[in-house]
């Protein structure tokens, strides 16, 4: 466009040399050359007007040219100013946003199966890094000045009492003790043998068959016992048994005693926490295992965050009511940043543009404008001609 534009102004400069040559024996000349003079002044006028924008015009200094270099600063604020008061303005951005759903089109995307695989393919794989890039020192002081402290004032004995009561509430303890007793059941069965060996030993004076017959009739007998007691849910050693754990509770949840026994406890466990260091083998294996998961083909890590992104992507699809404070949320967020950060990005905008060469801006703006500055230099050359030609018409016209 700059070669055709330069191409018309030099053709109006030969239309014009060509008319001045033959007007004398053709007078109808005067017609082509009031064109052609006119054309190749509009044409040398907005070439200059364009080419003193930005340089200037053969290099020489003349006032009044090279405005942007001359004015970048200048250019650079406003350009910052421009962008903070009419772009990043919060009524601006809360009015655009808050016609949109955001939590309904985020929760059917996350509802798509292959979309929250994506993205737990990514929180997967950000894992292992994340776990790495842990410093063991952080760790040991996270736990000295967070863990610790805590654990200290921990009241150990009525915690201990309250976790009993939850699981006795219901008799939700009541499957425990069935296993113990199955569990006690299993090992006095496996175990005759040593009994018997352990119970003559102990009565040198008497057979060993009538030895073997006493440990028989009493393993047996406990037996039957301990499976009567399974059998039959009122049992009374059932009974006994929820009253000694009742009868704990209460000493675990008011006693001194426990309750000094539970931070003695406490402080030794601390200590040898400290000492051993041990919350570092935690964190090894921690890491081992998340390496480990991944590094299969069906990682438990992996689909367990998918299917979490899709239970929440369906749950937030189907409640208006979650969408609409997330919604609410989310634009409050987006006020809250643009009121604190608009003036730092119209800084950044200004900073890196006054950053430039005055060349290299100069350059960038003529770039970005393009083909429309030639168009400039173009319908500079048709007008001027077009006027030309009228006021060449209206001066014969006066003339005559």
């Amino acid at each position: 466009m700059r070669r055709f534009a330069t191409f018309l102004l030099a053709a109006m400069i030969a239309l014009l040399l060509v008319c001045v040559a033959w007007q004398a024996e053709h007078p109808w000349l005067q017609w082509p050359r009031a064109l052609a003079e006119a054309g190749a002044v509009g044409a040398i006028a907005d070439w200059y007007a364009v080419v003193a924008l930005f340089r200037h015009p053969f290099g020489l200094p003349i006032p009044h040219t090279a405005i942007i270099r001359q004015n970048q600063q200048r250019i650079a604020e406003s350009l910052g100013n421009f962008v903070e008061e009419n772009f990043l303005t919060p009524e601006l951005i809360i009015g655009r946003l808050s016609g949109y759903n955001a939590a309904q089109a985020l929760a059917g995307w996350l509802s798509e199966p292959a979309n929250s695989r994506a993205i737990a393919e990514v929180m997967a794989t950000s894992l292992p890094e994340l776990l790495n890039g842990i410093d063991d020192g952080d760790v040991g002081r996270f736990f000295d000045r967070m863990v610790i402290p805590k654990l200290r004032t921990l009241d150990v004995s009525r915690a201990v009492g309250n976790i009993l009561k939850v699981l006795s509430d219901g008799n939700r303890h009541q499957p425990l003790l069935d296993h113990g007793l199955d569990a006690l059941e299993n090992w006095l069965t496996a175990n005759v043998d040593l009994i018997k060996a352990r119970f003559s030993a102990a009565s040198r004076y008497t057979p060993a068959l009538l030895d073997a017959y006493i440990v028989n009739k009493f393993v047996e007998g406990v037996i039957a016992l301990l499976r009567d007691v399974v059998a039959t849910p009122d049992h009374e050693l059932r009974r006994e048994f929820d009253a000694a754990v009742q009868g704990l509770i209460l000493q675990l949840r008011t006693s001194t005693a426990h309750r000094r026994l539970g931070k003695s406890l406490m402080r030794y466990c601390l200590r040898h926490l400290r000492d051993g260091e041990y919350y570092l083998t935690v964190l090894d294996h921690v890491r081992a295992g998340v390496a480990a998961d991944l590094d299969r083909e069906t990682s438990v890590l992996r689909g367990v965050a998918a299917s979490v992104l899709v239970s929440i992507g369906k749950s937030v699809a189907s409640e208006p009511a979650i969408q609409r404070k997330l919604n609410a949320w989310w634009l409050e967020l987006a006020r809250t940043l643009v009121v604190r950060y608009r003036r730092l990005l119209s800084a950044l905008i200004t900073e890196v543009m006054r950053s430039w060469n005055d060349e290299e801006v100069s350059r960038k703006i003529e770039a970005e404008i393009g083909r429309d500055l030639q168009f400039i230099r173009i319908n500079g050359t048709f007008v001027g001609g077009v006027v030309g030609v009228s006021l060449h018409a209206a001066t014969l016209v006066v003339a005559q």
